[in-house]
C-alpha cells in the first residue's frame, strides 16, 4: 500500500482515502478520484462534500497531491459502484478500521502503543468538542433565518405591504418609505409603483378596482399585492441593508 501523510490530518483512524480504495480495487488513483467526483455530483454538492473531504498527501516525490478522505458512509457509497468481491474487500477494511478505533488505550499491553493510542484519543476528543461547538453556533445562527424563509416558501398566497411590514414590526407607511429609499418603488398619484427594472420579475400582482371619489365621480385604483417571490426578494434586500424580520431579531438578542 502507498504510505501517505495527510495534510492537517487529525489521526482519525476510521477515515479511509481514495488511495485505499485504489489499492482495494486495483484501479488507478486518478480513476478513483474521478469516481468520487462523480458521486459528489450525483449526490449534490451539499451532501457530497459532507461525505467526501478533499485533502492532499505526500507522493513519492514529497509533493502535495490531491486525494479524498471519508468515513464508512463514503466508503460504502463508493463500494456500491464496484463488483461483489471488491465490495467485500471494502467492508472488511471498514470492519478492521472500526475494530482499531474501538480499541481503547487501556486495553493495549505495549506501553509505547498504549501511549500513542491515548494521545490519539485525546486529539479526537478535543476535535469532537471543537466541531460540536462550531456546529451549535452555526445551528443557532441559521435557525431563525431558516424559520423565516421556510415561512415564506410554505406560503402560496399574495400579501399586502401591511402584512409584510408586520413581519418587521413596522407600519406599511414606514415600509413603503424604506422601499422608496432603496429604489424599489416610487409614488405617483398617491400610489406606490415599482421601478421598471422590477416589472417583469414577478414580484407583485396588481389589479384595478373601481372606487368612488369624494365628489361622487367614479374612478379606479391600482391594488398591488406582493407574491411570495417578491416577499423573498424584499427579505434578501432588506437583510442586505441591515433590516431583519422580528423573528430573526428576537434570536439575535
Amino acid at each position: 500500500m502507498n504510505q501517505i501523510s495527510l495534510v492537517n490530518e487529525q489521526s482519525m483512524n476510521n477515515l479511509m482515502t481514495s488511495l485505499d480504495i485504489a489499492e482495494l480495487t486495483g484501479k488507478r488513483h486518478a480513476d478513483v478520484m474521478r469516481d468520487v467526483r462523480h458521486e459528489i455530483e450525483e449526490l449534490g454538492v451539499e451532501i457530497g462534500e459532507r461525505i467526501f473531504a478533499h485533502t492532499s498527501y505526500k507522493d513519492k516525490s514529497n509533493r502535495d497531491s490531491p486525494c479524498y478522505k471519508f468515513g464508512k458512509e463514503g466508503a460504502m457509497q463508493l463500494a456500491l459502484k464496484y463488483d461483489a468481491k471488491t465490495r467485500y474487500k471494502v467492508i472488511k477494511r471498514i470492519e478492521m478500521l472500526e475494530q482499531q478505533q474501538n480499541t481503547h488505550s487501556y486495553m493495549i499491553e505495549d506501553p509505547v502503543e498504549r501511549a500513542k493510542r491515548w494521545i490519539i484519543e485525546q486529539q479526537e476528543k478535543q476535535l469532537l468538542i471543537a466541531e460540536n461547538s462550531v456546529k451549535d453556533q452555526l445551528i443557532g445562527e441559521l435557525k431563525p433565518k431558516a424559520d423565516y424563509t421556510d415561512k415564506i416558501l410554505q406560503s402560496t398566497g399574495l400579501m399586502t405591504i401591511t402584512q409584510i411590514a408586520k413581519d418587521y414590526g413596522m407600519s406599511a407607511q414606514k415600509m413603503n418609505a424604506i422601499l422608496h429609499e432603496l429604489k424599489v418603488q416610487y409614488s405617483q398619484n398617491r400610489q406606490w409603483l415599482l421601478y421598471s427594472k422590477y416589472h417583469a420579475e414577478g414580484y407583485t400582482h396588481s389589479e384595478t378596482i373601481p372606487i368612488t371619489h369624494s365628489d361622487g365621480t367614479p374612478g379606479t385604483k391600482l391594488n398591488t399585492k406582493w407574491t411570495q417571490k417578491g416577499r423573498l426578494f424584499l427579505y434578501q434586500l432588506l437583510k442586505k441593508n441591515g433590516i431583519l424580520p422580528t423573528i430573526e431579531k428576537r434570536n439575535e438578542v
